[in-house]
């Protein structure tokens, strides 16, 4: 296996697991034991709710970018642009004064910064690795 591929591969594993996370901390909020939200803090619903769903999507991403498929790199192109958009509107959210958490700040700080890269990895892997189209 070379360079391009052991790095999808990561990359993959990496999204896969933080996707599965993903779900879990924000299913425990949304549905699970009100203990979990007391922890959550000053949650901004409708950061959750795009955390919780985009969970999902990193998942499919994960199995595309594995495969090192056009359709992958574009899922992931996707996430970060999503990710990015929802960041600016918790910035508004934020500039209005309302309440938040500041990990919720890193959290999207960190997500922005894994999907750009993953998005940035898997285009420049380009389609199928094995050279099929994707």
């Amino acid at each position: 296996m070379h360079g391009k591929a052991w790095a999808l591969r990561a990359a993959a594993i990496v999204v896969a697991v933080f996707g599965a996370l993903t779900i879990r901390s924000g299913g425990a909020v949304l549905f699970g034991a009100s203990d979990a939200g007391q922890a959550a803090g000053n949650v901004v619903p409708f950061v959750l709710w795009f955390n919780f769903v985009a969970g999902f999507a990193y998942i499919a991403a994960a199995i595309g970018v594995w495969r090192a498929t056009r359709w992958g790199a574009w899922t992931a192109i996707a996430i970060a642009a999503a990710t990015a958009l929802v960041f600016a509107l918790f910035g508004v959210h934020i500039a209005s004064g309302a309440a938040f958490e500041m990990r919720t700040v890193w959290a999207m700080t960190l997500r922005t910064i894994l999907w750009t890269g993953i998005a940035a990895l898997a285009w420049a892997a380009g389609p199928r690795l094995d050279g099929q189209p994707g």
